[in-house]
């Protein structure tokens, strides 16, 4: 039995996003084997008696680090707590999604120079992880490939780590999950509850955020074609504020809000919710009757894995998806609904109106997302993972002194800007105090002396 730490840089609690539920689901599958504690950045609502649940800050993540035989992390904590990198322990990085891709969207609209002093700064930060980790997970072979591609430009992919030609060693497919019960409708929440939704409307249903990289606007557009046609259909937004208030506001929010306005659809027939609870976001998909994934073409979309494609195939609704991704392909593949082209707002109408005059829409579509579902049971897809913490170790190109030096001698990891180190002195002294910021000094300074030992 492994003592696992997972540490999640995103909030978790009743109301939280993808990164946060993965490292919950990650923490209940591992604890059946392992002692695992989960160490979150917010005070939480939640509770688990499966495993330990504590708060961090910067020293007591340290000292929760060296009583850990592996450590689970993601996105820029490294690059906030580099000390993980000097402990000894070994690292899984979860490369679920690349920052580095979705930043060039979400920033498009800035000036070119913050636009590249951002860009930089997460180039930095994401290198420090590809040198840094022993063992990488990612969500897809198609997302796979692309990691190896960067991990070869590192020299992690070498004579010594290859002698796993396979490098599933070194990184493998940990794909989001489902649980392995059927959902349970426990309470109404949308049909005749939710206002402006009758009982027998047709929901159409937006699991998730909307991030600058989807598409919101081609579906409204769609629907305001369809609204004196369909009066049933209603367009439900379920997630427009992100629990996480480090999250940066999203532009797409406000466009998707004005544009429905415009149009004179809000509260008729398209619908902005705050945040639906994850444990209750399966009263809201069982209410709905299609579910909706599309995005923007650009390379996020390549490489991306929308999450909210498989709490649809969980709840056994047929989906509309935009061609180009990883959900696409699975839509085609298991015949589970539309694939629509980018920013046609005539095929998205069709495949809507297509979906409206189907009877028991569900029932259809039930048994071919029951064989998907079969694939993405958190059970199975930990299964990689739970191997390595079975077994942690240091990558063997890790242990060879000089295979990853620099020219000047030093290990090329953990080269964050200043500019970066500056505004997260500046956030922590603001949110945390003096005292904190002291720490993280010092421990700046112990993690700087020992490079250099």
């Amino acid at each position: 039995m492994s003592r696992v730490l997972i540490i999640s840089d995103d909030v978790v609690g009743k109301q939280m996003a993808g990164v946060a539920i993965r490292n919950w689901e990650y923490a209940c599958a591992l604890s059946r084997e392992h002692r695992v504690m989960l160490a979150i950045p917010n005070k939480t609502d939640i509770t688990s008696s499966e495993f330990d649940l504590v708060t961090y800050d910067a020293a007591g993540l340290r000292h929760l680090a060296t009583d850990a035989d592996v450590i689970i992390l993601t996105g820029l904590t490294l690059t906030q707590y580099p000390f993980l990198c000097t402990s000894g322990v070994p690292l899984v990085v979860g490369l679920y999604h690349s920052f580095v891709l979705e930043n060039l969207q979400l920033f498009a609209h800035r000036d070119l120079n913050f636009r590249l002093r951002d860009h930089n700064g997460l180039v930095r930060a994401l290198n420090d992880l590809l040198l840094s980790g022993d063992f990488f997970v990612c969500n897809s072979e198609r997302q796979r490939d692309y990691w190896l591609g960067m991990l070869a430009a590192l020299n992690r992919i070498n004579p010594v780590t290859f002698a796993d030609p396979t490098l599933r060693s070194l990184i493998d497919v940990v794909s989001f999950g489902l649980p392995d019960d059927a959902p349970i409708h426990r309470k109404p929440v949308l049909k005749g509850i939710y206002p402006g939704i009758g009982p027998d409307d047709f929901v159409a249903y937006w699991g998730g955020g909307i991030y600058n990289w989807l598409d919101p606007l081609t579906l409204i557009r769609a629907t305001a074609q369809l609204a004196t046609e369909h009066p049933r259909l209603k367009v439900f937004f379920a997630a427009t504020r992100h629990p996480n208030p480090r999250v940066h506001a999203m532009r797409m929010v406000d466009e998707a809000r004005e544009l429905s306005n415009d149009l004179g659809l809000t509260g008729k027939h398209v619908f902005f919710n705050d945040w639906v609870p994850y444990e209750e976001r399966e009263n809201y998909l069982l209410e709905a009757d299609v579910g909706l994934s599309l995005h923007l073409e650009h390379l996020e979309t390549r490489y991306a894995f929308r999450n909210r494609l498989l709490d649809y195939v969980w709840a056994r609704l047929p989906v509309i998806a935009t061609e180009g991704d990883t959900a696409a392909d699975l839509v085609q593949q298991y015949s589970l609904g539309w694939v629509v082209g980018y920013e046609d707002v005539e095929d998205v109408a069709r495949s809507l109106r297509e979906a409206l005059a189907v009877p028991n829409l569900g029932e259809l579509y039930s048994s071919r997302s029951a064989a998907v579902a079969a694939r993405f049971r958190w059970s199975q897809t930990v299964k990689p993972l739970a191997r390595f913490c079975a077994d942690p170790h240091l990558a063997p190109d890790k242990q060879m002194p000089g295979l990853h030096e620099g020219r000047s001698g030093r290990h090329s990891s953990i080269t964050t800007p200043w500019s970066v180190r500056i505004a997260k002195g500046w956030r922590l002294l603001r949110q945390e105090g003096p005292a904190a910021l002291w720490r993280e000094v010092q421990a700046y300074l112990d993690w700087q002396r020992a490079l250099r030992s």
